[in-house]
């Protein structure tokens, strides 16, 4: 963790590969011929001798690029020192091998760049937070004795009730803050912060180098990463905050425990300190969903004996016997076989789905607002309520391709124009990455459709075939096989194109050459979630909204492919298979692509890589290899940190399937529970175990994160309102309950929703052939609102249709107002700023005011009392107290100005 004198601490590391030259051909000295037939020649001086000479060295282009790459490292490095930091380098023993640069901030580099940066640290000044009274007080007291073995056993702040003022470092005021010691006045997180700030901004002249980012994508250096606080594993070793966070964090064992989210921001940062504290936040409130949840369900399993319907299907009295499932190769069948299907689709669809999706829809509206006022009081203790958005550098490629245009048009464009292309790039610059967006874009999504289209040919194909069988076994569980498999299908298919859809959106992104590191990755993060969406949704809307609804009539079927009838839905609806796809997608994707992958897929890349420096590194003695490996060695083989944005994902694509079609699986919330226990303890040890320490970036939101989750929430109000409406039979199972019952009840039901047909109406080639029972089947029943063969307008809609298609358009209207009206009472109820610590933020801005003007209300009597005792001391007037007497009224002079505009005052730099 140190330098060599094991005093000075390491704050950051850049690692390179070396490789020494290992030919040398020198020619003739001085020779023009070879001077020009070489376009890598080396200059190597040596002196010693009164007159010197100079070796001509040939070089291959291997070595060429070497020696640039060795050019570029010195030339940076020295820049390094000219800012200010001290570097210590590995001796490059080996013809070709691994060297670390171990950088140190010295605390004139440090406050410097802390007074820069605006950072807040604490003053000396300590204020008491204001508790709410009353039952609040009370209940939370309680609260907190119960919780109290779910606490995480980490160092807390010595009085709960006191926090430290904190104001932007200013070398100027330095008597105002808490400095104890200046090697720990900043934390180890604070301190990598301000050293990648310096190495972005120090640039090379060679290649036009715009800071280390240039450098590591043009492999001068292989990587640039803070220190992990030692080893998080060993008895021996003192405790460190690394060690800490893996015994009460990053481990399964710890699962029931809350996150120390205060120290995993101390360590990480503010930016991922917000995730980990949202995903608690959302795991937290799929509690009371998924106990919600399985009350629905336990009610459905309930009723299931009561329900009028299902029993009238499964009853062997009632003969309806339906019409062939398809042509020529099945024959008529009993309604009462599909017995199983019916009852278990009363499980999800019954009364209980309605008031769970309107329930689900004021959940997402009751999340975010808690979300939003758990932002603002880790805002307030985290000292984040003012910060400003920080000047972000431009990206390397955004300058290098600024450059490329600069050196395009420089020749043919006048001065002034010149100037002009220097400052940014222009529409027509990006028009070739928008339109290869667009076009991109637009074929991904069409290719998702055509997998989905593609499957769906599957299940019809399929379905035929089996149907052909001669196993009366295989014909009788036709419709499971079918399903089973096209899900799993679909499953496979979404898994591989969310791979592809990853890699092609950082691509699109790329070439759109977005100017900072926030827009690129607001720009990602739209189309890989706008990908990655219609992927993993595209089967659950066809199951959902298309399939069933297309298909016809007997004697009328729509055909697809020549001869292959369009899929029907079971004689229970499509919302059983609606179900089984989503819980199978849901399951699938978190078991195998948020947890296998996870883990399995860092550990590969370790290995691969391990594998890789061991077969590159010749196998030399190294003086360096008897002593114990050093921490910057222990980091390096670890994985580098890519960015929330995968985190992010699957759990906004998971808060999807919970919210979205919530009420054909009210058991998604559970899932989605237990997958999160072990999701947040996963993450943990992959941060704290597996990755190289990230940067820390202070954030003061999850930034656009936020919009998709109010997006989903708005939407899963629209498609839950139309999955009850349209895939559901609830709503025609009111409409005869209250319009077309006899007695007020569901008797008859069955009966109502099958319309008949005269099957000597069918196609010619299309009966069933070789039917036990055909002579004595005038009458077959199919599920539709239509006319009977006796009426004037047979197989017409009838009137019933025209009324449960109003009452269902009528009832989506009516739903989509209610949840909406009921969200926007549950926004207005709860306000997005806690009262306490809107009141707290105020008495902060008092205290810092009072604060300064104690400060230098005694600076001022410091000064009059040393006026004073010299006045006493020289009774004659004298150059010294002439000169204290100047500075005193300059220094009376600027305290007007110093109370109103403390806050912006900085030294520059």
């Amino acid at each position: 963790m140190h330098f060599r004198d094991s005093k000075r601490k390491v704050d950051y590391v850049l690692a390179y590969h070396y490789r020494k030259r290992l030919a040398r051909h020198p020619p003739g000295v001085g020779s023009p011929e070879l001077m020009h037939r070489s376009a890598s020649l080396a200059l190597v001086s040596n002196g010693g001798t009164e007159k010197g000479w100079v070796e001509v060295i040939e070089l291959s282009p291997l070595d060429a690029l070497e020696e640039e790459k060795r050019l570029q490292r010195e030339e940076y490095e020295r820049n390094l020192l000219e800012a200010g930091l001290e570097i210590e380098k590995d001796p490059e023993n080996k013809t070709q091998g691994l060297s670390f640069v171990r950088i140190h901030a010295p605390w004139q580099v440090l406050s410097r760049e802390a007074e820069l940066l605006k950072i807040k640290m604490p003053t000396k000044k300590m204020y008491e937070i204001t508790e709410e009274g009353g039952i609040l007080k009370t209940l939370n007291e309680i609260w907190c004795k119960l919780t109290e073995p779910l606490q995480p056993q980490v160092p807390q702040q010595e009085n709960n009730n006191m926090k430290s003022l904190s104001y932007p470092f200013s070398r100027e005021k330095i008597y105002l803050y808490n400095i104890k010691d200046k090697d720990t006045f900043f934390d180890n997180a604070t301190r990598s912060r301000i050293v990648r700030e310096i190495l972005k901004r120090t640039t090379t002249k060679a290649r036009d180098s715009m800071g280390i980012g240039t450098l590591i994508a043009n492999n001068v250096y292989d990587a640039a990463y803070p220190l992990h606080d030692g080893e998080y594993e060993g008895q021996n070793d003192d405790m460190n905050e690394r060690k800490l966070l893996y015994r009460e964090w990053a481990r399964y064992g710890v699962f029931y425990k809350f996150q120390p989210i205060n120290l995993i921001r101390k360590y990480f940062g503010e930016k991922i300190g917000l995730y980990f504290a949202w995903l608690g936040l959302y795991t937290e409130f799929l509690i009371p969903a998924s106990v919600v949840g399985i009350i629905v369900f336990l009610y459905g399993c309930i009723t299931i004996e009561s329900d009028i319907p299902s029993k009238e299907m499964c009853d062997q009295r009632n003969a309806f016997t339906m019409c062939p499932l398809c042509d020529k190769f099945c024959d008529y069948w009993n309604l009462s076989s599909a017995c199983a299907t019916a009852r278990a689709s009363h499980l999800f669809d019954n009364p209980a789905t309605v008031f769970f999706s309107i329930f689900m829809a004021l959940w997402a509206t009751m999340f975010l607002e808690h979300w939003k006022r758990l932002q603002m009081r880790l805002s307030y203790f985290w000292d984040l309520t003012g910060l400003e958005e920080e000047e972000e550098h431009s990206r390397p490629e955004y300058e290098t391709k600024l450059l490329q245009k600069k050196l395009k048009h420089k020749t043919i464009t006048t001065e002034n124009s010149d100037e002009n292309d220097k400052k940014k790039l222009t529409w027509s610059d990006r028009m070739p990455g928008y339109a290869a967006n667009f076009g991109l874009i637009l074929f991904m999504i069409m290719l998702t459709f055509s997998a989905v289209f593609g499957v769906i040919v599957y299940r019809i194909t399929t379905a035929a075939a089996l149907s052909f069988s001669t196993n009366e076994t295989t014909r009788s569980n036709v419709r499971v096989t079918v399903t089973a498999t096209a899900v799993i299908i679909n499953l496979v298919v979404i898994l591989i194109l969310d791979e592809i859809y990853g890699a092609v959106a950082k691509w699109l992104t790329e070439i759109e050459v977005p100017k900072t590191e926030k827009t690129f990755e607001e720009r990602l993060i739209m189309k890989a979630f706008l990908l990655k969406f219609v992927n993993s949704y595209a089967p659950i809307f066809y199951v959902a909204f298309f399939k069933g609804r297309f298909v016809g009539r007997p004697g009328h079927y729509v055909y697809v492919f020549d001869g292959y009838r369009m899929e029907e839905c079971a004689p229970g609806g499509c919302l059983m298979e609606l179900c089984i796809q989503l819980s199978i997608i849901m399951l699938g994707k978190q078991l195998i692509q948020n947890n296998l992958f996870e883990i399995g897929i860092p550990k590969l890349k370790k290995l691969f890589r391990k594998l890789k420096d061991e077969r590159t590194e010749p196998k030399e003695m190294d003086t360096n290899q008897s002593k114990d490996p050093q921490q910057w060695d222990l980091d390096y083989i670890l994985e580098p940190f890519t960015g929330l944005t995968p985190e992010y994902m699957e759990m906004i694509i998971q808060f999807g399937f919970v919210t979205l079609f919530v009420a054909s699986f009210p058991l998604a919330p559970l899932f989605a529970l237990l997958n999160n226990i072990i999701e947040v303890r996963l993450d943990a040890k992959k941060f704290v175990t597996e990755l190289r320490r990230p940067d820390t970036v202070r954030a003061k939101d999850i930034g656009i994160w936020y919009n998709i989750l109010s997006g989903i929430g708005k939407l899963s109000v629209i498609i839950n309102a139309f999955v009850i409406a349209v895939t559901s039979d609830f709503i025609p199972r009111l409409m005869y309950q209250y319009a077309y019952s006899q007695n007020g009840t569901m008797h008859g039901f069955i009966n109502h929703t099958l319309s008949y047909f005269n099957v000597s109406h069918l196609k010619a080639g299309t009966q069933p052939e070789n039917s036990p029972f055909a002579q004595d089947v005038l009458f077959c029943r199919f599920k539709d609102y239509r006319e009977p063969p006796w009426s004037q307008n047979q197989y017409e809609f009838s009137k019933q249709y025209w009324a449960v298609l109003s009452a269902r358009l009528a009832f989506v209207i009516l739903f989509q107002n209610l949840v909406m009206f009921l969200s926007v009472l549950v926004d207005w109820m709860i306000p997005d700023i806690p009262k306490d610590i809107s009141e707290q933020i105020k008495k902060e801005k008092s205290v810092l005011v009072d604060f300064f003007l104690k400060e230098e209300h005694e600076k001022l009597k410091l000064i009059e009392s040393i006026i004073t005792r010299d006045k006493q001391n020289h009774k004659s007037g004298t150059k010294g107290e002439r000169i204290r007497a100047a500075s005193f009224c300059q220094f009376n002079r600027s305290q007007k100005g110093s109370f109103a505009s403390f806050s912006s005052q900085h030294t520059e730099v």
